[in-house]
């Protein structure tokens, strides 16, 4: 059985937050990784109901990598590879390839098309490529891409959801059991609440109580707040009262999901932001960042890494930040060499 394989997240922009985020591979990728299946059953049912998810299914973000490391220059992309297996009746290997596009792009269909013919060239004729549309631009639904030259005509439709599209049914869409309709309503509600702080407080607090109530792993809970979190940006001192107000309830609820290592990484990187000046206080979000990828890949952090991490230049986190994707152990992350 093909085995699943998650990917670690990194720091990224939410639509409507600071200038000073930005969309690089962000929380989308770790919550489609930790629930791949939910994620194509929520947005993608016809898809879905063809793969035997009975034989599993693996994460292919190193062969990705692979494929399009110079599809792009400068920004960098949402995207997710996985190979799963066909409901026919003489099954077939399927890669399912998948973009989420945060903002609106004119260059977002060919980019579909070349990722799509080098994942045919690589993989051959099993590809499926699907689009999220997480940008705020109801009328921009990009589907197709279509070239022609001297009579040589090439076509490419691809299948896109568009989360503005679930405007209406914000309400039942926190009631549902799908973790993506959570994520679908975290991207409405920040949408609703830009540049309103105390709305967005707010809002960001039921759904975080939520996420608790649902009868999930402690890992989902970790990829999923990892996304809300990320989506739903808030300003330093209510930022600190959620987390107060999180502590308070893992406390009575008897649990610790996202107060440990993250809750301590997070108020040590506002508070050197505050001390020490937007650089350095973006140098601990990267710092905070990585701490919970390590968390995340190789269990509690001891103190004297966490030292390192708050000691390290901007150099050093950039180069372990490369190697956690790949590196077997802790130690071969922080290795000097």
């Amino acid at each position: 059985m093909p085995r699943r394989r998650t990917a670690p997240v990194a720091s990224a922009m939410a639509p409507g937050g600071p200038a000073t985020r930005d969309d690089h591979d962000n929380p989308w990728k770790q919550a489609i990784a930790g629930a791949f299946p939910e994620f194509l059953a929520f947005y993608f049912p016809a898809a879905h109901g063809a793969i035997d998810w009975s034989r599993g299914h693996e994460l292919l973000d190193k062969e990705l990598r692979q494929v399009v490391r110079d599809a792009a220059s400068g920004r960098k992309f949402v995207d997710v590879l996985v190979r799963v297996t066909s409901r026919d009746a003489a099954p077939r290997l399927l890669f399912v390839h998948v973009e989420v596009q945060t903002q609106r792009d004119d260059a977002f269909a060919r980019r579909m098309f070349t990722y799509h013919h080098r994942l045919l060239d690589r993989w051959g004729h099993a590809v499926a490529s699907f689009a999220v549309l997480a940008d705020d631009h109801p009328e921009w639904r990009p589907a197709e891409y279509r070239t022609e030259t001297l009579g040589c005509e090439a076509l490419m439709r691809f299948p896109t959801t568009k989360l503005l599209d679930h405007e209406h049914r914000l309400g039942p869409l926190q009631q549902e059991a799908n973790p993506f309709a959570l994520v679908t309503a975290a991207h409405l509600q920040t949408l609703r609440t830009r540049g309103q702080a105390a709305r967005r407080y707010a809002a960001k607090w039921r759904l975080i109580q939520l996420l608790y109530r649902q009868d999930w792993s402690r890992q989902r809970v970790l990829d999923l707040f990892a996304v809300l979190d990320w989506m739903l940006h808030l300003p330093p001192p209510l930022e600190h009262q959620l987390w107060q107000d999180i502590g308070e309830h893992e406390r009575k609820a008897g649990m610790r999901y996202v107060t440990s290592v993250e809750r301590l990484a997070i108020e040590h990187g506002l508070r050197e932001g505050m001390e020490r000046g937007m650089e350095r206080g973006m140098e601990k979000g990267q710092a905070r960042t990585l701490a919970r990828q390590l968390a995340r890949r190789f269990g509690p952090l001891p103190a004297e890494t966490l030292a390192r991490l708050d000691q390290a230049t901007p150099a050093q986190l950039d180069l372990w930040t490369d190697r956690v994707l790949d590196a077997p152990t802790l130690q071969a992350v922080l290795d000097a060499h």
